[in-house]
C-alpha cells in the first residue's frame, strides 16, 4: 500500500505529471493507432470467416474491444476518483475526466456494433437482454458524470460530485460481466478468458488482442495528452511550466 501511494504521489506532482503524461501520452496515442489499424486491418478483411456465423463474426474485432474496455475504463474511472477523495491528488482527477470522455465513446461503439452483430444473429436489432440493458445504463452512467462536470460552475464541487458518483455506480460493472451467469439472456458469455483457454481460433484470435491492446493504448494515450494540456492551461502562469519550457 505504501509503494501505491509513493507511486501515485510521484504521479500526482504537477509538473512530474506534465512531464510524463506529454511524453508518455504521445508515445501510447501513436502505437494505439498502429495497433488498431494492424488489428482491424486483418480482423476485418484478412481473417477467416466463421463456420456459422460468416462474415458476421468479423464485427468481433470492433465490439468486444469497445465492450471489454467500456468496463475497463469505468474501473479505472471508479479507482481514480477514490484516490482523488481520499488523498486529493488533483491530476488524478484530470485523468479519470478524460477517461470519461473515451469511456462514452468506447461504450456506445459496443452498444452500435452489438446491434450490428445482433440484428443477423438474433433476428432484431435490440432486445431488453440483461448484458445489453445494464451496458446501456453504463453509457447513461458515463454521460451522468460527464454532465456533473459540465454543469456545474465550481469545478471543485464538478470533481467531487463526479467522483462520488462514479464510485457510488460501481457496482453496475460487475453486473454487466456477470450478467450471462446470473440471469438467462441470448447474450453469450465471454469468449476470452485466457489467451490459451480460449474458444476463439489463434487466427482470429490473434487480430483481436491485437485489437483489444490498442484500443487499450489508445485510451491511454488519448486521456494522458488530454489530461497534460488540461493541466498546461490551468498552471499557464505558473513557475514549473515556465522553467519546464524555458529546459526544452
Amino acid at each position: 500500500m505504501k509503494k501505491l501511494l509513493s507511486w501515485l504521489q510521484s504521479w500526482g506532482s504537477p509538473p512530474v505529471f506534465y512531464k510524463r503524461a506529454t511524453l508518455w501520452g504521445a508515445v501510447l496515442l501513436y502505437t494505439g493507432v498502429v495497433l488498431l489499424a494492424i488489428g482491424w486491418g486483418v480482423g476485418l478483411f484478412l481473417s477467416p470467416q466463421d463456420y456459422q456465423q460468416h462474415d458476421a463474426v468479423r464485427i468481433i474485432y470492433v465490439h468486444v474491444p469497445m465492450a471489454v474496455l467500456s468496463l475497463t475504463i469505468y474501473s479505472i474511472m471508479a479507482f481514480c476518483s477514490f484516490v482523488y477523495l481520499v488523498w486529493r491528488i488533483k491530476v488524478v482527477d484530470l485523468f479519470a475526466y478524460e477517461s470519461a470522455k473515451v469511456g462514452a465513446i468506447y461504450t456506445t461503439l459496443a452498444l452500435i456494433t452489438g446491434s450490428l452483430w445482433g440484428k443477423p444473429m438474433w433476428g432484431t436489432w435490440w432486445i431488453w437482454d440483461a448484458r445489453l440493458t445494464s451496458e446501456l445504463v453504463l453509457l447513461f452512467l458515463y454521460f451522468a458524470y460527464l454532465s456533473l462536470r459540465y454543469s456545474l460552475q465550481d469545478k471543485m464541487k464538478a470533481s467531487k460530485a463526479a467522483a462520488v458518483l462514479s464510485l457510488l455506480t460501481i457496482a453496475n460493472v460487475p453486473i454487466i460481466h456477470y450478467s450471462v451467469n446470473w440471469w438467462y439472456t441470448l447474450h453469450q458469455g465471454g469468449s476470452i478468458k485466457y489467451v490459451f483457454n480460449s474458444t476463439v481460433a489463434m487466427p482470429m484470435l490473434v487480430p483481436l488482442l491485437i485489437s483489444l491492446i490498442g484500443a487499450f493504448f489508445f485510451y491511454l494515450g488519448y486521456s494522458l495528452t488530454g489530461a497534460s494540456c488540461t493541466l498546461g492551461k490551468r498552471a499557464h502562469s505558473q513557475e514549473w511550466l515556465s522553467k519546464l519550457y524555458r529546459r526544452i
